[in-house]
């Protein structure tokens, strides 16, 4: 009796939900299915663990931000870190001081620029094409791994392309949606300066020279190109000007060097060059959004074919002014990307607005008429979303068998805040993290051979850094220090499992974990440790 009772139960649930869906309306609906989305990405960034050198890196210069009380330079193991400006870091500091430091909230930055993305699409698209066409997109957006993975990735580049795709929609529609033949609506003008300025500070020119690129072929193209000069320029380029500028300026100020470091190393070299990392042939991109938005990505390009693109059935959208904007802005995207020898996934996320459009726009062309498309449609979210929560599950098997999580565990319960942790010719991006440190790690290497022949490696990344801080360099060292160090109290050593080096002579055998050694200095050293009420980092659990 009770079992049919608890069934009964359950099935007024589902009968209360069903009445509910359907006596909204449908773009109610959509917004429900928005916060869905963003609820199942949120727990998929749950479930992964750290991804490293990248989330390592970018949540530990995050949290260092809000240790040290230093706004102004992202710092990575205490040594000021320029490689991008600092949006996602003072977002993710700010985060961290409201909801304390973990991964997932390491995450909710990520995250909310996934979503405003997602909400950017499903506004832009209903403005052009109607409600049932933007429900198709938030659906093919959202169940698209590009959304789901990327959107909680710690890095820059969910935030930067979220910021170029605003500014490029918000002029689109300021020189669409005017009165006038030759009028611009200055409001929509001024929000995508605005954009601009954000998407600079996410991660530098690429958010002014994408827009900028993307919106002049566009006026071209389509012979608007004389209302360029009726755009609010004045107040537009001082909005732009009082977002993305103070910092480069403050930071030049503090910094010589640094213009030259983060403009033309960081941005143009790094185009231009083959001596960076990640290099792959001119078609990694049409792979990579292939694969990443699959099967949407089949109908934004199904329409293109003379027997099915003839077909318009009533409704599709016919604006032909957003669909060429969509192709050249995707077009765009993809040529800029795919110049450069040194090409990484993340970089193409601004190509994938344009083309959850044009793929909404494909189903009306191409499926309207198909018998049980709608069906289709929900087989191919189910079947995305599943392989991302799959591939979430995998990640966390491969994932943690090269993070230094084992060895936090113990190092962060029985050292001391005074003690000092040495990395042997590895540095250990997740360790900061997970230990919530308040002192930079001393990392050991040659640094002077180093700096000689390394490439674009992470020694690069540290030994630069260290040039903009001569105090905070001390933080690198040479191995002969360790000889010194192992005879010294609260002294600890991480080596990386497959290193063959002698440099552990002195030093005291501590734990074997699945990537790092621990080490501490002597026994006879440590006779002077601290009592057991003084030991523990931030990061202990116990």
């Amino acid at each position: 009796m009770a079992e049919l009772v608890r069934i009964c139960s359950k099935l007024h649930t589902i009968l209360q939900i069903v009445l509910f869906m359907r006596y909204l309306t449908e773009s109610k609906k959509h917004w429900l299915a928005i916060a869905a989305l963003c609820g199942f990405l949120l727990f998929l960034a749950a479930l992964r663990p750290m991804a490293l050198p990248d989330e390592g890196r970018y949540g530990e210069v995050s949290r260092w931000m809000l240790v040290s009380g230093d706004w102004l330079a992202p710092r990575l193991d205490g040594l000021p870190f320029f490689h991008k400006p600092p949006l996602l870091h003072w977002l993710q500091a700010s985060t961290f001081a409201i909801t304390g430091v973990s991964v997932w909230s390491a995450r909710l930055v990520p995250a909310l620029h996934a979503a405003l993305m997602l909400i950017g699409v499903y506004l832009a698209t209903r403005k052009v094409a109607g409600e049932v066409t933007a429900g198709r997109a938030i659906w093919m957006l959202g169940s698209s791994l590009t959304f789901l993975f990327a959107g909680q990735f710690i890095n820059h580049d969910i935030l930067v392309a979220t910021w170029i795709s605003a500014a490029i929609g918000c002029f689109a529609f300021a020189f669409m949606g005017s009165a006038g033949d030759d009028e611009v609506h200055a409001g929509w003008a001024r929000a995508g300066f605005v954009a601009c300025g954000l998407a600079v500070l996410s991660k530098g020119l690429i958010g002014l020279v994408l827009p900028g690129m993307v919106i002049f072929i566009w006026l071209l193209w389509s012979r608007q190109f004389g209302k360029v000069w009726r755009l609010p320029w004045v107040s537009g380029v001082l909005l732009f000007a009082a977002i993305a500028l103070p910092w480069f300026v403050l930071a030049q100020v503090k910094y010589p060097g640094f213009f030259d470091y983060i403009i033309i190393k960081q941005h143009f070299a790094r185009y231009t060059a083959s001596t960076f990392n990640s290099v792959y042939p001119w078609w990694f991109y049409l792979m990579s959004l292939g694969i990443l938005f699959f099967p949407w990505c089949v109908f934004s390009l199904l329409p293109l074919l003379p027997q099915i693109g003839r077909r318009s059935p009533s409704g599709a959208c016919q604006n032909k002014s957003w669909t060429s904007l969509c192709w050249i802005w995707l077009l765009s995207v993809l040529i800029f990307f795919s110049v450069p020898s040194s090409k990484l996934l993340g970089y193409i996320l601004p190509a994938v607005p344009p083309l959850v459009m044009l793929a909404a726009f494909g189903w009306d062309k191409t499926m309207l008429k198909v018998k049980h498309a709608q069906r289709w449609l929900w087989a191919f979210v189910v079947l995305n979303l599943s392989l991302a929560l799959v591939g979430s599950v995998f990640s966390m098997k491969h994932t943690s068998m090269v993070l230094s999580r084992d060895v936090a565990a113990i190092l962060s319960c029985e050292a001391s805040p005074s003690d000092t942790i040495y990395a042997l010719d590895a540095y250990p991006y997740d360790l900061p993290f997970y230990l919530q440190v308040t002192r930079p790690l001393v990392v050991v290497s040659d640094w002077v051979n180093l700096r000689k022949h390394v490439g674009d490696s992470w020694q690069r990344e540290l030994f630069e850094s260290a040039d903009f801080d001569p105090v905070a360099a001390q933080s690198l060292q040479t191995p002969e220090q360790l000889a010194l160090a192992a005879n010294q109290p609260g002294g600890w050593l991480l080596v990386p499992i497959d290193l063959n080096n002698n440099a552990t002579a002195g030093w005291t055998f501590v734990f074997k974990g699945m990537g790092w050694i621990l080490w501490r200095s002597s026994p006879d050293a440590n006779q002077s440790a601290v009592a057991s009420w003084q030991k523990g980092l931030p990061g202990c659990k116990n």
